[in-house]
């Protein structure tokens, strides 16, 4: 399959310690099998920093090995859910460089980025996780994102020329 992450630079070698925490994985690599998504990432991204080119890469990815649970540590949310919800709470209020979990990879929905206030109500106990839940979905086609947090996940990815 062919995952994209958007941009403001061309990405030749994925470095981990680039990345940011307080995602809704935690810290690591996202990409989405959508490309129209990525290029509005990739927007953002050019929009926010207020540098660079809007730019798509692009990786091929064999998920065969998601029938290999022995090579490495996954989790996938087939559809937004308590769990889900509670999940991107715990990694969004992650500041740290220290994962709260241990899978190399997490595939799931995509959380509307917009939500900061909602994900604060949630927490102090205002809003019940069903209305977070709600608050939390992306606005638009459901968006799933694809996360890669160590080195033999990244591994796994093999660049591609667009």
């Amino acid at each position: 399959m062919i995952l994209y992450h958007g941009s403001n630079v061309i990405i030749t070698n994925i470095d981990l310690s680039l990345s940011k925490p307080g995602k809704d994985f935690g810290k690591g690599f996202y990409l989405n099998p959508n490309f129209k998504q990525a290029q509005n990432m990739a927007q953002r991204a050019v929009s926010v920093l207020g540098q660079g080119e809007v730019v798509v890469n692009a990786f091929e990815f064999d998920e065969d090995i998601l029938n290999h649970p022995d090579k490495l540590n996954f989790k996938v949310f087939s559809d937004y859910s308590d769990e889900w919800a509670d999940f991107i709470v715990a990694n969004r209020r992650n500041r740290s460089n220290s994962p709260i979990h241990n899978y190399d990879i997490v595939i799931g929905p995509i959380a509307d980025d917009t939500v900061g206030v909602q994900i604060r109500r949630y927490i102090q106990g205002y809003l019940p996780v069903e209305q977070l839940i709600k608050e939390l979905r992306f606005h638009g086609d459901k968006a799933i994102q694809y996360y890669f947090s160590s080195e033999r996940a990244i591994k796994l990815l093999k660049p591609l020329k667009l």
